[in-house]
């Protein structure tokens, strides 16, 4: 009988320094990141230099805390998989190259991950998932739709033509003066006032399977303009009252749930055959927008599945899964693997 793998899973591609190892026969053994939220939310977004020194600082104890939480050691891992696109240069770089030297220190295969396709299989990781079926991406660095036919095999359907979802959620909340990242404190927001839409901000006139959020942005800035809430001149938000943010941040979560789901109904005229639906990466961790998705699939009669929130953020755990069906492939890297943003 064939032995199970072992993988110790990095991911570095953005503001997340992370480890995790996965058995291909028990799962996920353990999970660890630290989050450097707290070190960029004073400056409104994450600062590329200041994520690379991070990540160099913390990658070392990230890693020995996956591997002593899975109560394995180095020398009981067969493969190590690691995000080397796409992302900041900078942050791939550390995480390539940390798994790089150990790999050739302690004999290990490698293998080189797309943070994206990592995303794209990451409900796996509670879930068996029927194929194919339709995956949303969305975080605050991309928005895809794929059609997921089998394990490391995927069609990109429709991408973000500018900004990414995540992307609007931060923008609009520096607009209104609400803190960084923006999704928790909008959603947190438009709950206080039962998810209405009392701006009907418009929902893009991309007729294909595309996205666009820019756009949106745009519209909030100009409604609130108009209605004398906004300086353009001062770049300064004039009314500055609770109520208005709770009905700018309602509005939008309406909005780009509205979004979402007419990009699946599409994606199910033309692709009547897919069995279910999966919601990924940061912007999943939403309920508003998740619970939406989950009963529109319902009423069309198909499976939805979305990962609890330690598996929508940046993980490991995802990598280290996509690492392990790509190792069963037999599709490794060599040590001129590199980081490709």
């Amino acid at each position: 009988m064939k032995k199970p793998l072992i993988i110790l899973g990095i991911e570095t591609s953005c503001d997340e320094t992370a480890a995790a190892v996965y058995h291909q026969k028990k799962g996920i053994l353990s999970n660890v990141f630290f989050s450097q939220i707290e070190i960029h939310k004073h400056f409104g977004g994450v600062i590329p230099e200041i994520a690379s020194r991070s990540h160099l600082e913390k990658i070392h104890p990230i890693v020995q805390a996956g591997l002593d939480k899975a109560q394995v050691t180095l020398n009981d891992i067969d493969v190590i998989a690691v995000t080397n696109k796409p992302g900041l240069p900078g942050s791939l770089l550390i995480g390539v190259c940390f798994a790089k030297t150990i790999a050739w220190a302690t004999h290990k295969k490698i293998i080189g991950i797309n943070h994206l396709e990592g995303h794209a299989f990451s409900s796996f990781l509670e879930n068996s998932v029927p194929f194919p079926h339709l995956c949303i991406t969305a975080s605050g660095g991309h928005t895809s739709l794929y059609l997921i036919k089998g394990f490391g095999d995927y069609e990109v359907l429709g991408e973000t033509r500018d900004d990414a979802a995540g992307e609007a959620f931060d923008k609009i909340a520096k607009l209104i003066n609400l803190p960084y990242p923006g999704g928790p404190i909008i959603e947190k927001l438009a709950h206080a006032v039962n998810y209405q839409d009392f701006f009907k901000y418009p929902r893009g006139k991309i007729k294909n399977l595309d996205f666009s959020f820019s756009g949106l942005k745009t519209a909030v800035l100009y409604d609130l303009i108009n209605a004398g809430n906004y300086d353009m001149n001062a770049k300064k938000l004039l009314n500055t009252s609770l109520e208005l943010k709770q009905q700018v941040a309602s509005s939008l979560l309406v909005c780009i749930a509205d979004i979402f789901q007419k990009k699946i109904a599409q994606a199910f005229v033309q692709y009547p055959h897919v069995k279910a639906v999966t919601f990924v990466g940061g912007v999943a961790c939403n309920k508003y927008i998740t619970s939406r998705l989950r009963m529109f699939c319902e009423k069309q009669n198909r499976l939805f599945f979305s990962p609890s929130a330690q598996y929508c953020t940046d993980n490991a755990a995802m990598i280290a899964f996509v690492g392990s069906y790509k190792a069963e492939q037999g599709l490794y890297s060599d040590w001129n693997l590199d980081i490709l943003e």
